[in-house]
């Protein structure tokens, strides 16, 4: 690396609330180059364990060492078939690969534990239990730290309106259930929008100590149920009123992450049909999704681009990129294109021109 471009970069400082804070020491705080120079330094950490003959995969040794390495930034987990293996040689090589770039393991965060007792990877909890299923769910200390900071928010704005209130929780719920709703995360969700619910509904009555609960239930929330209430408050917008809903995490849909392939290559136009194809499942996926198919599909006029015939239900549809995003294509809708799957495949097995109808 540009030793002249790194030495700027952590010399940069961070800005807080309009001032420029300047790092003398370490990496800016906040800042990318901690985890981009981590990525560079522990790359290579793979390859020490694919070269040990009794670790590879293909090998009856392999299969009995388990030996599995999973990495994400400065954070990684080996796993192995025991205890004696991992605090012997898995151990000792990582040392070796960390002492030759000076660096070493933290003993405050490094631990070795059984499957079946759990760990923490990433804000994430990962348990094996006893009937032999993996289930992987926010960990106590992630949620702990966002109920911590919905509090800290309720706490320092004990005066303002309700839709003030809201627009500042909603962003932090969106966030950390955006992040754990691809894991088995639909109970914790539901704790959390209890303890929410209360941490809100405590705000409420501190505002008005001489009213009953049943005016400040009528005046603060939606009525759906017995059980069911919606903390909702009026956010002036433009010389307007909108009534706007605090996040409800319980109503976060759960969508398993379908894993990308480790070789895939978005710059290879080998691999630009899966990338096509992935895109075009979360596309399907998302309501703002279904109307940019919808708007394509108009501006086709029903119709593939191909074989002028029309895209149904029933022949099923593909997106193609007019130009692959390999050779530098967008994801906007001016690059895109709707084909049948037969279609897509004879172009890209042909190298054909698709042109889009003049609008």
């Amino acid at each position: 690396m540009d030793k002249t471009i790194l030495r700027k970069w952590l010399k940069a400082g961070f800005i807080e609330r309009g001032r420029l804070h300047p790092t003398e020491i370490g990496a800016p705080q906040g800042g990318i180059i901690s985890p981009v120079l981590m990525n560079l330094t522990l790359d290579g950490l793979e390859r020490v364990f694919s070269d040990q003959p009794r670790f590879q995969k293909q090998t009856r040794s392999g299969k009995t060492t388990k030996v599995n390495f999973i990495r994400f930034a400065d954070d990684f987990i080996v796993t192995g078939a025991t205890k004696e293996l991992l605090e012997g040689e898995i151990k000792a090589l990582i040392e070796e690969f960390l002492n030759a770039r000076g660096l070493r393991l933290s003993a405050e965060k490094t631990r070795i534990t059984q499957i079946s007792e759990g760990l923490d990877f990433l804000g994430q909890h990962l348990r094996k239990y006893d009937c032999g299923k993996l289930l992987i769910r926010p960990s106590k200390k992630s949620s702990q730290h966002l109920l911590g900071q919905v509090r800290r928010v309720i706490c320092e704005n004990p005066h303002i309106s309700p839709g003030v209130l809201i627009r500042l929780l909603n962003p932090i719920l969106r966030g950390w259930a955006g992040y754990h709703r691809h894991v088995a995360s639909k109970q914790t969700f539901a704790k959390i929008d209890h303890a929410v619910f209360w941490a809100v509904w405590r705000w409420c009555l501190r505002r008005h100590p001489n009213k009953p609960r049943h005016w400040v239930k009528a005046r603060y929330f939606l009525g759906v149920g017995n059980r069911s209430w919606i903390f909702s408050g009026k956010l002036s917008i433009r010389r307007e009123e909108r009534t706007v809903r605090l996040y409800s995490l319980s109503g976060t849909p759960i969508r398993r992450h379908t894993k990308i392939k480790g070789d895939a290559n978005p710059y290879d136009p080998a691999w630009e049909r899966y990338f096509e194809r992935r895109m075009d499942e979360q596309t399907v996926a998302s309501l703002r999704g279904l109307k940019k198919l919808l708007c394509l599909w108009k501006r086709q006029k029903g119709l593939c681009l191909v074989c002028r015939q029309k895209v149904t239900k029933q022949t099923g549809w593909q997106s193609h990129h007019l130009i692959w995003r390999s050779h530098g294509g967008s994801d906007g809708m001016t690059n895109l294109a709707l084909l049948h799957p037969e279609c897509h495949q004879r172009v890209h097995s042909q190298n054909l021109v698709v042109m889009t109808p003049r609008l």
